[in-house]
């Protein structure tokens, strides 16, 4: 299936805005997995439904044929980096929502206390999708590489909860990065100052691991349940995993009820670690720690992440259930689920089948037998449009073949705008209306 037919009927006064008709509905929150009908009105989900028969009558303005592709709910993106023009790591969400099926992000800290009104106003606010922030507890967040952690007067609790609190529902948790670079000569100071943020919000507290100290067994402490581990398949920390195990530190954190969170981006997916995991009875949730380098690959986005789940042996329900209902429940999102009342926000993917070569950060390789690829995202039941991404910063190192990627995409898309010459081109689809006698 490459196209979905879509028949408009105009004045209709039924009981439905939308109806999607006869795909394979993936719905982990409520039980879903079978042939539905959604039907969404007023921006909600109304129902869904065993697909009647062909030709059955339908009462609905729009009627869109999803036969043969999977719908699940919008994805939920919990580690994502947004804060565009302002920090090293941004990117707009909106060129890349409407073609992967993401309708939730989750900026993973790129805004502390000094930013995140910025964050609110120019990118949340503004943005077809929606946004969530997970505030940095240095308030310089994510505006260079790294090092944000290296003058501990920027790590004022009391400043980053005043902000957390004016924003509200926007902030739904605190970031810290804890790796070598970026904490610098103060240790586990930086996460001490986390964790009591985090404390006094009520809010989860997600820490970034990498190349230690500090080490996972001495982060692992200051973490309780519902506080979120993110990048746990990362080759980079020495005691993640060792001689195929998990470790004793990685054990604690998930008898603790530490939610373990993917966070591909550019350098935190190795295959044999996830592998390791996921056969010690770890299930992370999937996200794709989208920013401004891990776009161009080797994450791209969240369903070719989803496709390396696959990959890996996780059932398809499975994965769509790391990238839905376990996120939203994480930081206490209304997403994730196409249960009645719920927001509107559906995917729909073409499941090709075949033998597709996927590779984690480390050029490990695998191959899934499926892979996922978008062809519409409905934002509270109304399609996102077509948007173009912007050029990456000029920061951003990319390699040769990716900068001809990126040509290439330029090239598409100045040659998308057509020039039509015939006069039958131009024919109109609706009669002219008669002249008053």
């Amino acid at each position: 299936m490459t196209q979905h037919s879509v028949s408009i009927r105009s004045g209709v006064s039924g009981m439905w805005d939308l109806l999607l008709r006869g795909g394979r509905v993936v719905d982990p929150a409520s039980g879903q997995d079978g042939t539905a009908d959604i039907a969404v009105h007023n921006g909600r989900i109304a129902e869904v439904r065993p697909a009647p028969p062909t030709g059955a009558a339908d009462t609905a303005a729009e009627v869109v044929d999803v036969r043969g592709a999977l719908v699940t709910p919008g994805l939920v993106d919990m580690h994502t980096h947004l804060w565009h023009g302002a920090t090293y790591w941004g990117l707009d969400p909106d060129p890349i929502a409407w073609r992967t099926g993401v309708t939730t992000w989750v900026d993973a800290g790129s805004a502390g206390a000094y930013g995140m009104d910025g964050l609110h106003r120019f990118v949340a606010g503004p943005a077809r999708v929606r946004v969530h922030a997970l505030i940095n507890v240095s308030g310089l967040g994510l505006v260079a590489e790294t090092g944000e952690h290296h003058v501990l007067d920027n790590l004022d609790v009391d400043t980053a909860a005043a902000v957390a609190a004016r924003h509200g529902e926007l902030v739904r948790g605190v970031k810290a990065r804890i790796d070598a670079r970026t904490v610098g000569r103060h240790g586990l100071e930086p996460l001490r100052r986390a964790a009591a943020l985090a404390r006094r919000l009520e809010r989860p507290l997600m820490v970034h691991v990498g190349y230690g100290p500090p080490t996972i067994a001495e982060i692992v402490p200051f973490l309780t349940e519902g506080d979120i581990l993110t990048h746990c398949a990362s080759g980079c920390p020495a005691d993640l995993v060792r001689d195929g195990r998990l470790t004793d530190a990685t054990k604690r954190a998930l008898d603790t009820g530490v939610v373990f969170d993917l966070g591909h981006g550019s350098g935190a997916l190795a295959f044999d670690v996830l592998e390791t995991e996921l056969a010690a009875g770890v299930r992370p949730v999937v996200s794709s720690d989208l920013h401004a380098r891990s776009v161009h690959g080797p994450a791209f986005d969240l369903p070719t992440v989803l496709t390396k789940m696959l990959a890996v042996g996780m059932e398809l329900p499975e994965a769509v259930e790391a990238a839905t209902v376990r996120p939203a429940r994480a930081l206490g999102l209304d997403a994730g689920t196409l249960a009645r009342g719920a927001p509107a926000d559906i995917a729909v993917f073409r499941m090709e089948r075949g033998a597709f070569p996927v590779l984690d950060v480390h050029g490990g390789a695998r191959e899934a037998s499926m892979r996922l690829t978008n062809t519409a995202t409905y934002l509270a039941g109304r399609p996102l449009p077509p948007c173009a991404a912007e050029p990456p910063p000029v920061w951003v190192p990319l390699s040769p073949a990716q900068r001809r990627a990126e040509d290439v995409r330029h090239e598409r898309t100045r040659s998308a705008v057509q020039r039509l010459t015939r006069p039958e081109d131009f024919d109109e689809p609706f009669p002219r209306p008669e002249a008053p006698s």
